[in-house]
């Protein structure tokens, strides 16, 4: 696999809540928050989402990951390409304009 020197960025429209080191993302639709649309992210992936920035590529992502927990990078890339996929497909995160 190929570290992507693709950048996310975070939709508009979002309610973000800390709860005990997890991150709690609502989507808002309409000016009111999608309930049945509620995403929750671990430590690991909170860490992820505090990078996505519109900047900071996946490769930076992952590199950062690899210093911050023991893990191998190979291991890490799969994850956070994982992850970013996931929250593009859930209009989480988007390509920067």
């Amino acid at each position: 696999m190929v570290i992507s020197s693709k950048c996310v960025t975070k939709s508009d429209d979002l309610a973000i809540r800390d709860i005990a080191g997890e991150t709690i993302i609502v989507p808002v639709k309409n000016n009111v928050g999608d309930l049945n649309s509620i995403y929750t992210l671990n430590e690991i992936g909170t860490f992820v989402w505090r990078l996505i920035d519109g900047a900071t590529s996946i490769t930076q992502i992952v590199n950062a990951i690899c210093e911050e927990y023991d893990v191998q990078s190979e291991e890490a890339e799969k994850d956070v390409v994982t992850l970013t996929s996931s929250l593009e497909a859930a209009g989480l995160v988007r390509s920067p304009e």
